[in-house]
């Protein structure tokens, strides 16, 4: 994995001579490029790299993976010594596992390197756009067109590498445009300046992240993922969005051998994602997915070659190292594990919020940093199980539907009262406490099918009694309002299920935002390259259109995945319920972290913020301080945007 991060301008067709063009090259701030790639170090700490011509830009920090002597970028299909006025230049951030076979069909490149970045270049050469439903991987890149004078920018489908872009000044795209891999890196530009979006914010409060195209900033967007950016040089220098790929949405008949394709296409999965030049593991919880992958590695290496990674925690019930054990013993791999104190967790938070230029509302992150840091003691990739709650529904929420729709045609009054009662219950703040999870099935129960799942995992409740939004921004942003993506989502799939939908919803909302932001986030801060075979197009396709019996059975989940690796794990593991990678919060915040909480969060400190209110906020804290409730969801969520927000808008 790496850091791009690069500039256009209008000045690409203003030149034609050589003369010009090196006039042109200087007139470049070849230190504003610098500063870019410089803030992406931690992304690359191999390398870096830069192309400057005529009106463009484009900077690379460097993880090196796949041929470690010849993979420096920005690559272009010209070869190193080429004019560098003409070609096809790219900066790429991920991994094309099938770049082996994509070369067989490019016989006439050619190709200097052994690395996958140089097929992006001879294929974009060769076919355009239609290159990009050729690649099989997890990628990111900024590709500069000299010919037709043009950008593009491309994700890969499931959103698994970042991209954000900005215009360039209030003139907007006619006076260029910035992307990189991450915000920072767009704000050390001179032309862009980092300006609270109020609107996107408040919908930050409720997902615990951003979704779609919003961040934090105004005028900085995401591209979306599967999506395509194209900006030209020539006037009159529009910016055109479309996607490339989008998520099945549809049901298709299942295949009568179900389970062995399945399997076939998964182990497959995990074979390409082997392509490597340095030392690779596995992440191993010792949930059904990560457990898995890991069986899959050991039929395709010896088991005792194999590397595995847990890590644990003092608290019982966010403890799941005793099952990633009993996976590695059953497999025989060469298994690494190491536990944590409450203390050293806290003390994650400063090395973390200088690096996170997005308030990020999932306390998982910090746990999710600290196994990276562990694994990139021992290697540079790791294997993870991400994507297989999101297609097979997984989650526990899952369990949860059946009696929401018998309970959601009761009056509200009386959901209501049932909730106020819920709320008095002894507070209990271990993982999945049963507490907890009345008070969430209540919260989200009696609301449409679009709108539970959200409801329930999410941190603000827009227009609840507990809503710490200002009035006045909240009338400008009601429940409809903030609830609209999750929707969009949902009505993108045609199955014939309510579960199935939910599921694609799942797919297009939290998956990219939410599981694959926080892996590549808390993975990059440790420069450790993290891959995710659920995520392989193959199996994705196969598996978003299977129907309901094989994803949901009642309450058992991930049926195909379960029947396909009877045979590899044990039967323990096989039965576990869906756990999450969580830490205990609530607790945090009433011992190790009450003074940051209570400084941080303190009426005078809110008293101009012009996202919270006060009032509010201080009833949170009081509530949860003296053990009356458990606010911990939302008062982590403001705790982490008041601290981003103190950091990055001072």
């Amino acid at each position: 994995m790496c850091g791009i991060a690069g500039f256009v301008s209008p000045a690409a067709s203003a030149f034609s001579g050589p003369e010009q063009a090196r006039e042109a090259t200087a007139t470049l701030d070849a230190r504003v490029l610098d500063a870019m790639i410089r803030s992406l170090a931690h992304r690359g700490p191999d390398g870096s790299g830069h192309h400057l011509a005529p009106g463009v830009a484009l900077g690379h920090r460097r993880l090196a993976i796949v041929d470690l002597a010849g993979g420096a970028q920005p690559m272009s299909d010209l070869g190193g010594d080429s004019d560098k006025t003409d070609g096809v230049w790219v900066t790429f951030n991920g991994e094309i596992y099938n770049h082996r076979a994509l070369r067989r069909e490019l016989p006439d490149a050619p190709f200097r390197t052994a690395s996958d970045t140089e097929v992006l270049v001879h294929g974009w050469r060769a076919w355009g756009e239609s290159l990009l439903p050729r690649l099989n991987g997890q990628f990111a890149f900024g590709l500069w067109d000299a010919s037709r004078r043009e950008l593009v920018l491309a994700r890969d489908r499931m959103g698994q590498k970042p991209l954000y872009w900005a215009p360039l000044g209030a003139a907007g795209p006619a006076a260029g445009l910035a992307f990189a891999s991450e915000p920072k890196a767009l704000l050390t530009h001179p032309a862009i300046e980092p300006a609270l979006d109020d609107e996107s914010l408040v919908h930050y409060l409720t997902y615990e992240y951003f979704p779609g195209e919003r961040t934090p900033y105004a005028g900085i967007r995401k591209l979306l993922p599967g999506h395509l950016l194209r900006w030209r040089a020539a006037a009159p220098h529009d910016v055109d969005i479309r996607p490339w790929w989008t998520l099945p949405g549809e049901q298709a008949p299942a295949p009568d051998d179900a389970v062995e394709r399945f399997l076939e296409t998964f182990d497959r999965a995990v074979e390409r994602r082997l392509m490597s030049d340095v030392p690779l593991g596995v992440f191993l919880s010792g949930g059904i997915d990560s457990s898995a992958v890991a069986a899959a590695l050991c039929t395709l290496r010896p088991a005792r070659s194999v590397d595995t990674f847990a890590i644990g925690f003092d608290e019982e019930s966010f403890d799941e190292t005793p099952h990633a054990r009993r996976v590695a013993e059953h497999l025989g791999t060469r298994h690494h594990e190491k536990r944590f104190r409450v203390r050293e967790l806290r003390d994650v938070l400063p090395r973390i919020l200088p690096l996170l230029d997005e308030p990020f509302g999932d306390p998982s992150l910090l746990p999710t940093y600290l196994l990276a840091a562990f694994t990139r003691e021992h290697v540079t990739v790791a294997l993870a199980g991400d994507g297989g709650d999101e297609l097979l529904l997984g989650y526990a929420p899952f369990d949860a539907d059946w009696a929401a729709r018998l309970v959601r045609p009761l009056p509200h009054p009386l959901l209501a009262a049932a909730r106020r009662t819920a709320a008095w219950l002894p507070v209990d703040a271990r993982n999945f406490s049963p507490q907890f999870i009345i008070e969430r099935f209540l919260r989200g129960a009696g609301h449409a099918d679009a709108d539970r799942h959200p409801v329930w995992i999410g941190s603000v409740l827009p227009g609840d009694a507990d809503d710490p939004v200002r009035p006045d921004l909240r009338r400008r942003l009601p429940f409809d309002a903030v609830l609209a993506p999750a929707r969009e989502a949902f009505a993108a799939s045609r199955h014939p299920h309510a579960a199935q939908r939910i599921g694609h919803q799942y797919c297009l909302t939290y998956l990219p935002e939410d599981i694959l932001y926080k892996v590549d986030r808390a993975s990059m801060m440790r420069s450790l390259e993290v891959r995710a075979p659920f995520l392989d197009p193959e199996l994705v396709e196969l598996t978003a259109r299977l129907p309901l019996r094989w994803k949901r059975r009642g309450r058992r989940s991930k049926v195909v995945l379960r029947e396909a690796v009877a045979g590899r794990l044990p039967a323990e593991i096989l039965r576990r319920p869906k756990k999450g990678f969580g830490i205990p919060v609530a607790a945090w915040l009433r011992a190790p972290l009450r003074e940051l909480l209570a400084d941080t969060l303190g009426t005078a400190r809110l008293q101009h913020s012009p996202i919270l209110e006060p009032k509010t906020v201080a009833r949170l804290v009081n509530e949860h301080l003296r053990g009356r409730r458990n606010h911990a969801k939302v008062l982590w969520t403001l705790l982490v945007f008041e601290l981003w927000r103190e950091r990055w808008l001072g």
